[in-house]
């Protein structure tokens, strides 16, 4: 007999977790943002990739509030926060992140992020060694150039938000999957709406800015830079992540002292979705500063 799968949606994620979404002003930008949690918990601050947005993390929300004051927000010229009126480097969602902690409040913070997230949450690290407590890095940028990969990235993001149709933007959510079923229809119809606001697709340009080759080159993290994060460190990668393979996972945790690494089996760029379950225990017991399962680990 055939079961009908059901349908699969963002509010189904969030089913039994106590959330709130909003805004606040961080110093002049209107930043967007997901929380769940106890305020008086430690913080953990999510931060998505690039042309992504708090969604990226409905799947975790639940798991790790019980725990931290979880907040996931979209990042500057990403989401429903403020769009961007210039070419955006690290230095300029570093600065967006310090104005989001000080206007909520935070001093210092466990820091996850996915891809660009990732990119700015190892910078952060670096710079801010004060303002952060752990650091997880989930198939994270900033290691490398690779020119096929970067104008895949543009072109398919550039097209989605100056198009923002049904099949462009879907397009855009399979690249991040291994297995493209889990880009459900919910979470196409909900990065429509966000590439659909006026001026995103002028803001799409100032957020593909390092993808192009100069611009990535001075932003790049080196061995020196990677050496120098203090923060006790989880390096996610996976088996089929678009951007590259597992041996650059390898590689950037081998460059942090004392860095765990961990490769995720059957998922593509977003792992913390693909595979929450996984990902949701992995993740809270590092950063809880509990063992992290002997099978889940590989030799950095």
């Amino acid at each position: 007999m055939h079961t009908e799968q059901p349908y699969r949606s963002i509010w189904a994620d969030l089913r039994g977790v106590s959330f709130s979404q909003g805004w606040i002003d961080a110093k002049g930008i209107n930043t967007r943002y997901l929380h769940a949690g106890n305020k008086d918990n430690p913080p953990l601050i999510l931060l998505h990739g690039v042309g992504g947005h708090a969604e990226a993390y409905t799947r975790n929300l639940k798991a790790h509030s019980e725990h931290f004051s979880t907040w996931a927000i979209d990042m500057i010229g990403h989401g429903w926060t403020d769009k961007a009126t210039c070419d955006l480097e690290i230095k300029h969602y570093i600065d967006h992140l310090l104005r989001f902690m000080d206007a909520a409040g935070i001093e210092k913070a466990s820091i996850s992020g996915e891809s660009l997230g990732g990119w700015v949450a190892a910078r952060f690290a670096i710079d801010y060694p004060d303002r952060i407590d752990r650091l997880v890095l989930n198939t994270a940028g900033g290691s490398q150039a690779d020119p096929v990969v970067m104008e895949r990235l543009k072109t398919l993001s550039l097209r989605a938000a100056a198009d923002p149709s049904w099949d462009f933007i879907k397009a855009r959510v399979e690249w991040l999957m291994a297995d493209k079923s889990k880009a459900y229809d919910d979470l196409v119809a909900t990065r429509q709406a966000i590439y659909s606001q006026p001026g995103m697709a002028a803001s799409m340009k100032h957020n593909m800015i390092l993808q192009e080759m100069e611009v990535r080159q001075r932003n790049i993290l080196l061995a020196d830079d990677y050496g120098r994060i203090k923060a006790p460190t989880l390096v996610i990668w996976t088996s089929d992540d678009p951007t590259a393979d597992v041996s650059e996972g390898r590689r950037m945790a081998s460059m942090i002292p004392g860095a765990l690494f961990t490769v995720m089996d059957g998922c593509g760029h977003w792992p913390q979705f693909e595979d929450a379950p996984l990902f949701n225990e992995m993740h809270l017991n590092f950063l809880l500063g509990k063992p992290v399962s002997q099978a889940a680990l590989v030799t950095a």
